[in-house]
């Protein structure tokens, strides 16, 4: 397994410590402590990063898309999050989409969405799942509960689907110029069979935007209430058919959903931990504490162990992870690296807290931003449903009673 980058993924990598050094971290914490829930969005900031392909980076060359793979992506990714978590996500959101797109769609709808996504440096994309009432039963409903999951219903009226109900936490969803939205074309089946995938368009009649989520962390990056009221959605916009499970849809698709938003996060989660591991590091090298440098006290020397040693032990498992990617070696450890991500980012950012003492529970130090980011982890990469689902794929691999394993 080799692990040293080629001329273009060290290509990658440079562009995007530049622009996370130039552009993004210098207007992370201004950014965050705007006030409101849409105020700390900023287009300038997507449009700079969109003319240096970070928003399109996943489209495939035949489109004219940089078709990055994936050692580049988490390379990119982890390097935008050490310059801003919320940003990088904020960029990384259209690349599973665009490559769902490029992958999984009709001609026609490539056509139609695909060249839009390309030729506007505003133009981004998000997935309606989540509902009030329907969260962690979307990722793992009861084979034999037709009522769990999402309740957005879609009913077909000729060449159109008619949509009702609500999503709400959406990514992108206040800014949105197309999304992925699970329904239910038959309510009277799971949602693994009665659900279907629509893009619908910011424009489409009947579809409007509600509430933006205000939180506390990943603050610039857009949650909101996706609204459908009688909305009409041409059947040309169904993916990969009607009742496929919305999840699967499309057999061509190699980056929706699972594989790489799991890795996604995770190579988002490294970029924060190295950021936490050098702001830690140059505070302990530069203040005192009776007397003596932090650095020069056992208690501090083995916090930074620790950070140092987890954040390099996660960028291992995220390369390892990425470079499966590539070569076709799809297993659990995409799961596996996401939930654990969760763990990591969480503890070396606490660890980077304890490190700064009472200068790291400021409200305008990067210190606090960056426990306030991790906290999102719990809610996408690290719940309990999250680790129980990967845990059934690891069973359906495991080798049988008294077999050895690798």
């Amino acid at each position: 397994m080799d692990f040293s980058l080629n001329e273009e993924q060290r290509h990658w990598q440079s562009e995007a410590r530049k622009f996370s050094d130039e552009e993004l971290r210098p207007r992370s914490l201004e950014r965050d402590q705007i006030e409101g829930a849409f105020e700390p969005w900023d287009w300038n900031i997507i449009e700079q990063g969109s003319k240096l392909g970070f928003r399109t980076l996943a489209v495939p060359k035949a489109w004219g898309g940089p078709g990055a793979d994936f050692v580049s992506q988490a390379l990119v990714m982890a390097e935008l999050a050490r310059g801003d978590s919320a940003m990088s996500k904020a960029f990384s959101q259209n690349w599973k989409w665009s490559h769902l797109i490029a992958s999984a769609c009709t001609e026609d709808q490539k056509e139609r969405f695909l060249k839009p996504f390309l030729a506007d440096h505003r133009y981004v994309m998000g997935r309606g799942i989540t509902e009030p009432n329907a969260g962690s039963d979307n990722r793992m409903p009861p084979e034999d509960d037709p009522k769990a999951g999402y309740r957005l219903r879609a009913e077909r009226k000729g060449d159109e689907w008619v949509l009702n109900g609500e999503k709400c936490f959406i990514a992108n969803g206040s800014v949105g110029s197309l999304f992925f939205v699970d329904a239910r074309s038959n309510p009277d089946v799971n949602i693994k069979q009665g659900g279907t995938l629509f893009m619908v368009p910011r424009s489409t009649p009947g579809f409007r935007i509600g509430k933006v989520f205000n939180k506390r962390g990943w603050r610039f990056y857009q949650n909101a209430e996706l609204i459908f009221e009688n909305a009409r959605v041409p059947h040309a916009n169904v993916v990969g058919g009607v009742g496929t499970g919305s999840v699967k849809a499309g057999k061509g698709d190699t980056t929706g959903g699972d594989i790489f938003g799991d890795l996604e996060l995770a190579a988002n989660a490294l970029g924060v931990c190295d950021d936490a591991c050098q702001l830690a590091m140059s505070f302990a090298k530069s203040h005192k504490r009776a007397g003596k440098y932090l650095m020069e006290h056992q208690l501090v020397q083995l916090k930074l162990n620790e950070m140092y040693a987890l954040t390099e032990a996660l960028r291992s498992y995220v390369m390892r992870v990425a470079w499966q990617h590539d070569h076709q070696e799809h297993s659990a450890n995409a799961g596996l690296v996401m939930n654990w991500s969760t763990d990591v980012i969480q503890r070396v950012t606490r660890l980077n807290m304890e490190v700064h003492g009472a200068e790291g529970c400021m409200m305008v130090a990067r210190v606090d931003k960056l426990v306030r980011d991790a906290m999102v982890w719990t809610h996408l990469a690290g719940d309990t449903v999250q680790r129980i689902k990967i845990l059934k794929r690891l069973d359906k691999k495991a080798p049988a009673s008294g077999a050895s394993g690798d």
